[in-house]
């Protein structure tokens, strides 16, 4: 059994649904030594999250962006907790609805995403600022 962990730290990315598979593949070269096995993606935020989904038409993106902003509204008048500000409150329920980590399956060195998929970094925050990711494999 071999398993590599590492950490990394994403650049500061505009509120939205960010491809970032691309991101992912280039700072983890050891996946490259998993035959079979099991990558998986962590983020170490509570209003930011990770998903997977359509790669290849941003519309899609655009979309995910406007139905939950439509689901989970900025300045809904029963939150409280707002001290970094109207977006903050929703960002937390957000990044709990998609949720803090993703698995892919590993063979031969590569992930087993199909076609059209992406690993999507969700940013909820207006400024989120940098996000760090903990990036695992595990197999043989």
């Amino acid at each position: 059994m071999k398993s590599f962990q590492k950490t990394i730290s994403l650049p500061p990315f505009p509120r939205g649904f960010h491809l970032i598979t691309d991101v992912l593949l280039k700072e983890f070269p050891e996946l490259k030594e998993i035959q079979t096995g099991i990558f998986n993606v962590f983020i170490q935020h509570t209003s930011a999250g990770l998903t997977i989904n359509e790669n290849a038409d941003p519309t899609v993106r655009k979309d995910f962006e406007t139905f939950i902003n439509d689901l989970i509204p900025e300045n809904y008048k029963k939150f409280i907790h707002d001290y970094e500000g109207s977006d903050d409150m929703p960002a937390h329920i957000k990044s709990s609805l998609f949720g803090s980590s993703v698995q892919i399956p590993v063979k031969n060195g590569r992930l087993l995403l199909g076609t059209w998929q992406g690993v999507y970094l969700c940013e909820f925050r207006n400024y989120g600022g940098s996000r760090k990711l903990v990036l695992s494999v595990f197999g043989v």
